[in-house]
């Protein structure tokens, strides 16, 4: 599905999904209130005190696709089997690298300086963040073309044809979609008003 069909069947179930840095979160948040469902990450869910696993992580994450309406962000392939069957749509931030990276290393040193809380009170240090493999600059080097591939494979199969696929390939295209999806809403719901309101002046009573 291209960035323009803003006026498919509103999402009601949605991943928002992509490499690391590509802004999911920030998408899927500003989504949230246009499409009127909830939104959840996968980091919040995942990660516990001190970088651990969240012992509740599988049940919690399984409470919050069992939901009716939901927008969720993250990469977690561990969670694909949960969440990918119950999602009617799915949002691919498919950025190109030099944005996503940048993005990455804007995005670390500022948590880095502010010591900024992030999931379960944690704080990523210079150390981890700048000089291990797994801090996310060095993350977005090593996975960035494994997860398009991966992507790219699970778009063409036919593993979950039930799915619709919003793909974005630069910033602007995310934000004229939600632009378009806002006034999609607006519309919807001054619809719905003016429905209502009919309904009621119709059972007036006048003497």
């Amino acid at each position: 599905m291209s960035p323009s069909s803003a006026h498919e069947p509103r999402p009601r179930r949605a991943l928002v999904i992509g490499t690391s840095c590509a802004g999911k979160t920030t998408f899927a948040r500003t989504a949230a209130p246009v499409l009127g469902v909830p939104h959840y990450d996968l980091d919040d869910l995942h990660w516990g005190p001190n970088w651990t696993t969240n012992p509740d992580y599988q049940r919690e994450l399984e409470a919050v696709v069992a939901g009716d309406a939901w927008i969720l962000s993250g990469n977690y392939g561990s969670a694909r089997q949960v969440t990918w069957p119950r999602a009617d749509t799915v949002f691919w931030l498919d950025y190109p690298f030099w944005l996503v990276f940048g993005r990455s290393l804007v995005r670390t040193l500022r948590r880095v300086i502010t010591r900024e809380r992030l999931f379960a009170g944690n704080v990523e240090t210079f150390r981890a963040a700048f000089l291990s493999r797994d801090g996310i600059p060095c993350w977005v080097v090593r996975t960035y073309r494994r997860r398009r591939r991966q992507y790219r494979e699970l778009q063409s199969s036919n593993l979950y044809p039930h799915v619709r696929w919003v793909v974005f390939r630069h910033p602007r295209e995310e934000r004229g979609w939600l632009a378009r999806a806002a006034t999609s809403a607006q519309r919807s719901a001054s619809r719905s008003q003016k429905a209502e309101s009919r309904s009621q002046n119709s059972g007036e009573i006048r003497y």
